[in-house]
Formats: structure tokens, C-alpha cells, sequence
């Protein structure tokens, strides 16, 4: 995929909410690809995996992968992360989940509490930076 290297790409989920707030799920511009904060949306609406936080992390990284894909990156190209949780304690649930995806390759990655998120029953929102190359 040849990208521009000033050209801006908005990628959307379709999220009813994309043009309430004016945000998109992903960026790209040139080889950069910024996805947003990624919360645990079920596939069908609503949470996905319901007080669980290893769930809940793996459900934003599978959006997330999507996003990737949408802006013509993979994974493999995450350079950066950010894993917002509501509860600082239950962190190892998350790294679990991030580090099934992310073992081999080894994004900068950052773990921060927050003292809540849009939805209540979100435990974690997830962001992700990307270099295609």
C-alpha cells in the first residue's frame, strides 16, 4: 500500500459516537498509524467480558488488530501502547492478555490507573502507535 507521506487516512469502526466526540478509531498518516483509546465494546454492543479484566484487554487488542488492519498495518508494527485501568491492582491481568500478543514484539508499553472510564463496567481502554515500514 503506497500512502502519501503527508496524506491523512480516518479509519472508523463505525462507532455511532466517531462523529459525537470527532474522533476516528485510527489515524494513519505516512507510515504512522495512532489508534485510539480502545475499550471493550462485544462485538454485538455493549461490554465484552464483563469484570474481566484479561478479557476485557484482549477484546480491545482484537479491535485494535482490526483498526491496524483497516489503516494497512499488523501488530507487528505497534511501536507503543498504553493500558489505561480503573483498578492499578489487577494489572498482571492485563499484561497477560498484552503480552500474548506482544511477547516477541516488544512494543514500549505503559500501565496507567485512571479513577474510571466512559462505562463504568470498562476496566481497561487500550491505545496503540504504530510505524508501518
Amino acid at each position: 500500500m503506497s500512502q502519501g507521506k503527508g496524506e491523512r487516512r480516518l479509519v472508523s469502526s463505525g462507532s455511532p459516537m466517531e462523529p459525537v466526540i470527532g474522533f476516528s478509531r485510527a489515524v494513519r498518516v505516512g507510515d504512522l498509524v495512532f489508534v485510539s483509546g480502545t475499550a471493550p465494546i462485544a462485538a454485538g454492543g455493549g461490554v465484552a467480558a464483563k469484570g474481566d479484566v484479561k478479557g476485557q484487554t484482549q477484546r480491545c487488542l482484537e479491535i485494535i488488530e482490526k483498526a491496524l488492519k483497516d489503516a494497512g498495518a499488523e501488530m507487528r508494527h505497534v511501536v507503543r501502547t498504553r493500558i489505561f485501568l480503573t483498578e492499578m491492582a489487577r494489572w498482571r491481568e492485563a499484561a497477560e492478555a498484552h503480552g500474548a500478543v506482544f511477547k516477541d514484539i516488544r512494543p514500549a508499553a505503559t500501565f496507567v490507573e485512571c479513577s474510571g472510564l466512559i462505562d463504568p463496567d470498562w476496566l481497561v481502554e487500550v491505545e496503540a502507535d504504530a510505524v508501518v515500514s
